[in-house]
């Protein structure tokens, strides 16, 4: 029996979702952009001051979308921007939200210059009994497909 795969993943500059989309063409599955109820708005340091905020209080906005029958799948692709060394609020919220014990978590996200941060750790936090996988970076919009490509092989 095929493993059903679901991808999901916040992105604000449409870099984490050019991500989202590279791996999709290469594994398939279902795709699903996280929204929060209350998009961000304004100018950049408007924005990044609001999520620096949020993160502080732990806070975890509430979704526009849910994802349906999140425990149907068996893989589970989570994509963010790292931002302030993490991963962006809405998608902590579908990590809090949804028990994904026993699935495979594989994390990937991009960045301006901080790397991975301690975004795999603050997954893996989130994840309570899954198995998180190791994550796949790239600076902004500079994506790889042979990188991808070496990435999910190393995952299976």
């Amino acid at each position: 029996m095929a493993e059903k795969v679901l991808i999901v993943y916040y992105s604000f500059s449409g870099n984490t979702e050019n991500l989202a989309k590279a791996i999709h063409a290469k594994v398939g599955g279902e795709i699903f952009k996280l929204q929060p109820e209350v998009p961000y708005a304004g100018d950049y340091n408007k924005i990044t001051e609001q999520a620096k905020k949020e993160i502080q209080e732990g806070f975890h906005p509430p979704l526009k979308t849910k994802v349906d029958n999140v425990e149907g799948y068996d893989k589970i692709f989570v994509g963010s921007p790292n931002w302030w060394n993490t991963i962006a609020p809405p998608l902590a919220t579908f990590l809090a939200e949804n028990n994904l014990s026993g699935k495979t978590i594989l994390p990937f996200y991009t960045h301006g210059g901080g790397g991975s941060g301690s975004i795999e750790r603050d997954v893996t936090k989130l994840c309570g009994r899954s198995k998180v996988k190791p994550g796949l970076s790239f600076y902004g919009n500079d994506i790889s497909d042979s990188q991808i490509g070496t990435w999910l092989k190393d995952m299976v």
